[in-house]
């Protein structure tokens, strides 16, 4: 029988198996390197995986007394594409009323839907990972321009690097994990080595 909150070392070993985890040497968009990277998607490809991954964040905010007393009327809301097969498999988790997500377009986040002020529920916000915490900052701050509040927050791998919290609302995860990046290949020890490196979209 599976644990509906697994543990850490669990979370990592589905992450490592369906490819959403690899080690090596990585350089990301920003000019950064790392021995690790993420591609969460990758987990999601799979009903099983994911589902386990959802209901698992999911027990995580059901346990919150505040977030259990608002059950429905709750609004489950990702900060990006990447976090949509998560909010949808915590909304269904939670049978929460709504659902949203947010993307950037010309360099401004903002919803998909068309909302009106004063119609998101309380919100709880999620996501497969969170790096630094940048979109979920944004997407609380849409959150109260539509006069709505956020109740929790949470992924399923946060970076350390990371604040533990938005605002006054901790960020649950699975996965807590130390990224080590270097600032540039001069710092980089797999640079030293020259392992070979591989460019990375994220």
């Amino acid at each position: 029988m599976v644990d509906l909150i697994p543990s850490s070392d669990t979370v990592m070993q589905m992450l490592k198996r369906t490819g959403a985890f690899r080690e090596g040497h990585f350089v990301y968009p920003n000019g950064k390197h790392s021995p690790y990277y993420f591609q969460m998607p990758l987990a999601f490809r799979y009903y099983d995986t994911a589902r386990v991954l959802a209901v698992a964040l999911s027990r995580k905010f059901r346990v919150d007394r505040d977030i259990s007393s608002q059950l429905p009327k709750v609004a489950v809301i990702s900060p990006s594409s990447g976090g949509i097969p998560v909010a949808f498999g915590v909304r269904d988790a939670l049978s929460a009323e709504q659902i949203y997500w947010a993307e950037q377009e010309n360099g401004k986040r903002m919803f998909r839907q068309y909302i009106n002020q004063g119609e998101v529920n309380p919100c709880i916000i999620v996501d497969d990972i969170i790096r630094s915490g940048h979109a979920t900052e944004e997407t609380a701050g849409l959150v109260k321009q539509l006069g709505s509040r956020v109740i929790g927050c949470g992924a399923i791998v946060k970076f350390t690097s990371a604040d533990s919290s938005l605002e006054d609302t901790p960020i649950k995860s699975l996965v807590e994990f130390d990224v080590q990046m270097y600032d540039s290949g001069d710092d980089c020890s797999d640079c030293k080595k020259n392992a070979p490196v591989e460019h990375v979209r994220f």
